[in-house]
Order: C-alpha cells, then sequence, then structure tokens
C-alpha cells in the first residue's frame, strides 16, 4: 500500500490505527485500536477457543494482517502462558517497516517480542519466521482468493475492513474460500455481525452466536464449525 494514503491516527483509549484514505477506513475501531483486539480476537477467539480445548498449541489464522495488533496480543499471551503459536496472516498490501514502528504497539507486549517482530516482519512475508521458542509467524502476501495452505486452523480472525467499503470480502465465496482451512471444531471471530453474515456461516457448517461487542459496537459474531 503507498504510504501516502496512510496515515496515523489516535483512537478512544490512546492507541493508535491507520487512516487508509483509499479505501476510506480505519485499520481498528476509533473506540479503542487496542481494547478492539483484545476483546474480539484475543479473548472473544483464542481464548474461549482454549477455554473449550485445554489445547496446549494453536494455529490461528487471520484474514487481513494489517499493523499486526492482532498477531501482537495473541503471540504476547501465548508466550506469557506457555502456548505454542503457529500464526498465519493474509495481507495483500503490507505495511511498511516504518509504519509499523510508529504504531507504539510495543508498549502493549514485551520488549522482546515487539523487536522480535519489526527484525523479522519482512522475511515473514511468504515465509514463516521463528519470534521466539513459543510463537512462528507468516504472512501470506497475497489476496485471499489465491491463498493456498497445506495446514488447518484451530481459530480464524476475520478482520477484514468493513463491507461497506470491501464488499467482496464479506461475499459466500469469500468466507468459504478462507473458512475451508478451519478445523471442525475450530472458531471463527469477527467485529461484525449482520444477518447475511449469520446466514453465510450458517450455509458453512457453522453454528454462530451473538458475542458481546467491543467498546462502540453491541455484539459481534463468533461461530464455531461443526
Amino acid at each position: 500500500m503507498d504510504s501516502q494514503y496512510l496515515r496515523l491516527v489516535e483512537t478512544a483509549d490512546g492507541s493508535k490505527t491507520i487512516w487508509n484514505e483509499a479505501v476510506g477506513e480505519h485499520y481498528h475501531s476509533r473506540h479503542g485500536a487496542f481494547q478492539e483486539s483484545e476483546h474480539v480476537f484475543l479473548k472473544s477467539g483464542l481464548q474461549y477457543w482454549q477455554e473449550r480445548t485445554g489445547a496446549q498449541k494453536v494455529a490461528v489464522l487471520e484474514v487481513g494482517f494489517g499493523t499486526g495488533l492482532n498477531f501482537l496480543l495473541t503471540a504476547d499471551y501465548c508466550t506469557n502462558t506457555n502456548l505454542n503459536l503457529n500464526y498465519c496472516g493474509i495481507e495483500a498490501y503490507p505495511l511498511n517497516n516504518e509504519l509499523l514502528g510508529q504504531t507504539g504497539y510495543g508498549k502493549y507486549v514485551s520488549e522482546g517480542l515487539w523487536k522480535s517482530f519489526l527484525e523479522n516482519y519482512q522475511q515473514a512475508l511468504n515465509k514463516e519466521q521463528a519470534l521466539n521458542n513459543n510463537c512462528r509467524l507468516k504472512i501470506a502476501y497475497t489476496k485471499l482468493e489465491n491463498f493456498v495452505s497445506d495446514s488447518l486452523f484451530d481459530v480464524l480472525y476475520f478482520d477484514a475492513f468493513a463491507a461497506v467499503h470491501q464488499p467482496e470480502m464479506w461475499s459466500d465465496i469469500a468466507l468459504e474460500l478462507c473458512c475451508r482451512y478451519l478445523k471442525p471444531g475450530g472458531v471463527f471471530v469477527t467485529y461484525a455481525i449482520t444477518g447475511n453474515l449469520k446466514r453465510s456461516m450458517k450455509a458453512l457448517g457453522f453454528s454462530i452466536e451473538k458475542a458481546k461487542g467491543a467498546p462502540g459496537k453491541r455484539e459481534m459474531l463468533r461461530a464455531v464449525k461443526l
């Protein structure tokens, strides 16, 4: 993504996000980037899955890697709880290191993880990197329709731009493309919830629920693959 269309913006909880002028949307909620990532993806996604399974290793697929905030919070949690993490993010327009460094997300995770993330970010584009003893990261530098994986995942973070700006990412075809890589019993979470999304996920063989939303949203969608 050409950086001329991107600028940092502070959100209500003091954490930063990015305004993408070309798309016409922020990368995170203006009500709080950190709060949204922590609530929607870490707590309602990975921690919910772990409580259900009791597993000591997890594979996470993220649609829309963006600034890496979801990954960083997940990796920090996994490191602190000795949970083995294999994380794959899909990102067609990766940010540059300079902009990533300016987000200030290092204050939310350990110094070692933040430093390792910035050092390994470019190499992680299409090549898996070990960030520490617990966490491995690969960023698939491609569009969703071209994504292919030999692995299946336990948790799917769906963090595409909103349907009003990026409707193709919320289509039945796009949802099927990413959900095919989720294991039975796997958990799908996203910040949004609409009638169309609920119907699509049911048709794909998921049980769905309305979970409490992040600040600024009353509800979000969580679904489990049957």
